[in-house]
């Protein structure tokens, strides 16, 4: 959510407009279709697993998007914190949207970490480390 949030705003800010929903335009599309396809899927409406399978796919095509933008970032301001060739490389990959819990977990640090070493790059702030990614998850980073 937090990771939407300050992408949208960061995209409005640098060009004026934005290339994803933000995290309010990206969760709340599913939770409501999740919570009103849930109810109707428990009253036996038909059509309410449209609304569920609509839900997970938005989160998912979200998630698609949110991975292109923070490799575009990197891209951007990887060179500034690395010459090291294999760390220019794109930190997350499209087709890892579909990976199951707990994978999505260790996606969702590795794109973390990433965007952190982004923002300090961008700020002209000297690294402070990432012990969760260096010290207790090094594939992470």
């Amino acid at each position: 959510f937090s990771i939407e949030e300050e992408l949208f705003h960061d995209e409005l800010r640098r060009s004026g407009r934005a290339t994803g929903c933000g995290g309010y335009g990206t969760l709340f599309p599913f939770v409501w279709s999740f919570l009103i396809g849930g109810v109707g899927l428990l009253a036996g409406l038909p059509g309410a697993d449209l609304l569920v399978d609509a839900g997970a796919l938005w989160i998912l095509l979200g998630q698609v998007n949110l991975y292109r933008r923070v490799n575009e970032l990197h891209g951007e301001s990887g060179p500034l914190w690395t010459k090291d060739e294999a760390l220019l490389e794109p930190p997350v990959y499209a087709w890892w949207a579909l990976l199951p819990p707990p994978l999505d977990v260790v996606v969702g640090l590795r794109q973390v970490h990433f965007l952190a070493r982004h923002w300090a790059a961008v700020r002209g702030e000297p690294w402070q480390g990432d012990p969760v990614a260096e010290e207790f998850f090094p594939f992470i980073s």
